[in-house]
């Protein structure tokens, strides 16, 4: 796979663009989590072998019905260069972060792992 190369505020702009594209239904759910880009998850924090692309930490709104008033959001995180190295191209980019959101997304809603591949969304 080829090294792309792109800048923390270019990425974070994908990520904004891909937030927009997203279905307005995801709104409110949104509306209730930090979106956040880190260039790499901790050492250590996930299995050998696997890449992690992006993480979602927090109570789905499924489960409790919206952030209960004083506590902390529900937090999405991409990981930039993750994801450049499973990009073939720059180009590949924007449709990438676009699923993983979407895919994170799912999980603050309560959608399986499972669930989220047998929809695409992986």
């Amino acid at each position: 796979m080829s090294r792309i190369e792109m800048s923390h505020d270019e990425f974070e702009d994908l990520v904004r663009d891909a937030m927009d594209t997203l279905p307005e239904w995801t709104v409110p759910i949104l509306e209730e989590l930090a979106v956040l880009v880190e260039d790499a998850p901790k050492p250590g924090s996930t299995r050998p072998g696997t890449t992690l692309l992006g993480l979602y930490r927090g109570i789905p709104v499924t489960a409790h019905g919206g952030r209960v008033p004083g506590s902390m959001p529900g937090t999405i995180t991409l990981y930039r260069l993750p994801i450049l190295r499973v990009c073939a191209s720059r180009e590949d980019v924007p449709a990438r972060v676009l699923k993983v959101l979407g895919h994170e997304v799912g999980h603050a809603m309560g959608i399986s792992e499972s669930e989220l591949r047998e929809l695409g969304w992986f």
